[in-house]
């Protein structure tokens, strides 16, 4: 979320979240018929969660379409252990019990930020707002205790039992639908209401989103295997077709659209974040500017909040803060919108960064693997990078749409600093499919580059320090492989220089970067043995686990760049700065200051965008004299080491991979 922040073990989880309307358009109310399998189809076996759904339903007289539905959308059906989420929701249908989840997690303490990454601004120390108390929690976050109610289940049972869950959730629905006056009908269709109702959102148009997107699954239909090994289908029920009037009865305020950017198909709100002078020639929270118009969008940084939905629209809406474009809201997808994409939030902690990009925030803590980011947010956030993605022309790849983990550090000193969020338990996987664009194989099994795609689900590396340094994480599915000096699990793992100047070793703490690959990233191959692969990264030849039966990476066509002939090393930068000639008179020169790495004769790495240095200067309230520089001197991005790099054009030579 926030600019970088000084290293410490982050079993801590300060943040913020947000929130957001649009009524979804006609086009996503989509058809439906059939409540679920045909009458021959095979009946589930007691005991199994397709078999507690089935009885649930039948107990409720919920549609078992629409009972697996929002499951779906909540959780994908898995039971994260019993863990609860980021809004303290537990089990497959997320009831919230935020008394027992939600104020007992860790926060953020008093620390400093360098928001913008940018000297040109003082740092600022920031402490994050207090949890509200229970009782000024909305309905949503407390749906558990009324699920105990209608149940007659304890609260204990709902938290850890699948069979409980799932019968609270059908409880749920059922009360919403005597609520707003409807029959206990067998046809899904007549739920609609009902299930906007359960997504707890408290705008029209979010509820109307969500409902939107239980039907779409209703629609398509689901089948996938659980976290607990658990077989799980509902089938396509594509002729169905919602009785969308009954939204109207719920009695929900309209978002505030204001200035929104955002696809019809979500629901988004205007929640500004401030922009105000505060003495002693000091401002915040961003950056007036005329984006793409001054300068291009080339990122779009995916964060977690590690916070509460409330507390961090209280930080974004605070001048003295940071700040950032979006917030999505894990419970329903809602989002806030509070820098307009024009403008130049300060979320990334790198000025070359933040000046061509937006900031989504996403409700979670990376720490907390089984803090899940809900099928509901996945959704509304992809919608929007898609929106973003057309309207700036941000091309939908790992180069493009990164993670604040892989944003580097703007200099040698900061990069021990800079955030390790969305973290190894993002789904980029599953992100990039709802994008349109699934990880698949661009080139044979040997080719010269690959591209990570572990199975998530089932590639499960350990991790530790997500409550205490050293301690066991739970096993959790992941989009990261680990890195290896040598093709052997036993093989110490590579070295970060740049994170360890003292040269210890890289660690499996759940935030070590330093020995870490991640779905979607691109590597060139330095060599193969057996069933490991090794590649090109942070300067030296590192090895992963990549066995043919079960492969963590596919082969991939792309360009790669290698110092000039005669050259022995090239200098890797962490913002791509114009030459100190660029600058007019009254705009400081920037230091373009090489990080501690090289890319040395005879490594490859995969290129991205080519691109002129630039640097956008805004240092004053007063934006008259703000303008960017361009400079003549050409950079590369490159994918380096878990964070991207910039090389210059000069230092090297690029060729398409030739397999």
């Amino acid at each position: 979320m926030q600019g970088s922040v000084p290293p410490r073990p982050r079993t801590r989880r300060g943040r913020a979240l947000r929130a957001g309307g649009v009524v979804a358009s006609a086009a996503l109310l989509l058809p439906l018929v059939s409540a679920g399998p045909s009458a021959t189809a095979e009946q589930p076996r007691s005991g199994t969660l397709q078999g507690e759904f089935a009885a649930a339903a039948a107990r409720y007289h919920v549609p078992q379409s629409v009972l697996l539905g929002v499951s779906y959308l909540q959780s994908r059906w898995d039971t994260h252990s019993g863990a609860p989420s980021v809004t303290g929701g537990y089990g497959p249908m997320h009831l919230t019990d935020a008394r027992t989840a939600l104020a007992e997690a860790p926060h953020h303490s008093e620390g400093t930020e360098d928001p913008r990454g940018d000297t040109s601004r003082k740092v600022k120390t920031v402490t994050e707002a207090v949890l509200p108390k229970t009782s000024e929690l909305p309905a949503r976050l407390r749906t558990l205790d009324r699920a105990a109610k209608l149940t007659g289940l304890s609260a204990k049972e709902l938290r850890e039992s699948s069979a409980a869950n799932v019968r609270g959730g059908a409880a749920l629905l059922a009360a919403a639908q005597r609520e707003l006056g409807e029959p206990l009908s067998s046809d899904p269709a007549e739920w609609y209401g009902a299930v906007a109702r359960f997504s707890g959102a408290d705008d029209s148009a979010t509820a109307a989103t969500y409902a939107n997107d239980v039907y779409a699954v209703i629609k398509d239909g689901q089948r996938r295997t659980t976290d607990s090994g658990q077989q799980v289908a509902l089938h396509a029920a594509p002729q169905i077709s919602p009785d969308t009037s009954q939204a109207a009865q719920l009695g929900l305020r309209k978002a505030r659209a204001g200035e929104t950017e955002c696809p019809s198909s979500v629901a988004c709100e205007w929640i500004p974040a401030a922009y105000a002078e505060f003495g002693d020639g000091d401002y915040g929270n961003h950056d007036k500017a005329e984006r793409p118009t001054s300068q291009s969008i080339d990122y779009i940084v995916i964060h977690d909040t590690e916070g509460s939905w409330n507390t961090t629209l209280t930080m974004v809406q605070d001048p003295t803060y940071v700040s950032w474009n979006y917030t999505l809201r894990s419970s329903d997808g809602h989002i806030a919108q509070h820098v307009p994409a024009k403008d130049v939030a300060w979320h990334a902690g790198n000025w070359y960064i933040n000046a061509k990009s937006v900031g989504l925030e996403h409700e979670g803590f990376l720490v907390s693997p089984d803090a899940w980011y809900t099928e509901a947010m996945y959704r509304t956030s992809s919608r929007l990078v898609k929106y973003l993605s057309r309207k700036y022309d941000v091309p939908l790849d790992r180069q493009h749409i990164i993670g604040h983990d892989n944003v580097p550090g703007t200099t040698t000193a900061t990069i021990p600093g800079m955030h390790t969020d969305p973290g190894p338990y993002w789904d980029w996987a599953h992100y990039f499919q709802l994008l349109g664009k699934p990880f698949v194989p661009t080139a044979g099994a040997n080719a010269e580059a690959v591209t990570i795609r572990p199975d998530f689900a089932a590639h499960k590396p350990p991790y530790t320090g997500c409550e205490k340094a050293g301690e066991a994480c739970a096993p959790h599915g992941s989009g990261a492989v680990r890195l290896r000096t040598a093709p052997d699990e036993n093989a110490p793992l590579v070295k970060d220089i740049g994170l360890r100047p003292g040269g210890q070793d890289s660690t499996i703490d759940v935030n070590d970067l330093g020995a870490r690959a991640s779905t979607g990233q691109q590597y060139a191959v330095a060599g193969r043995e057996g069933d490991w692969t090794a590649i090109w990264y942070l300067g030296q030849k590192a090895w992963f686990h990549n066995p043919r039966t079960q492969p963590t990476a596919v082969g991939a066509k792309a360009s790669v760049l290698t110092p000039k002939a005669g050259v022995a090393e090239v200098p890797v930068y962490g913002r791509a700065y114009p030459e100190a000639s660029a600058y007019p008179a009254g705009v400081p020169v920037q230091t373009v200051s090489a990080l501690p790495y090289k890319v040395l004769a005879g490594q490859r790495y995969v290129v991205g965008d080519l691109a002129p240095g630039e640097y956008y200067f805004a240092p004053t309230f007063d934006t008259t004299g703000h303008q960017v520089v361009r400079g003549k001197e050409m950079y590369y991005e490159i994918q380096f080491g878990h964070r991207i790099g910039y090389v210059k054009a000069a230092d090297v030579e690029v060729r398409p991979t030739r397999r």
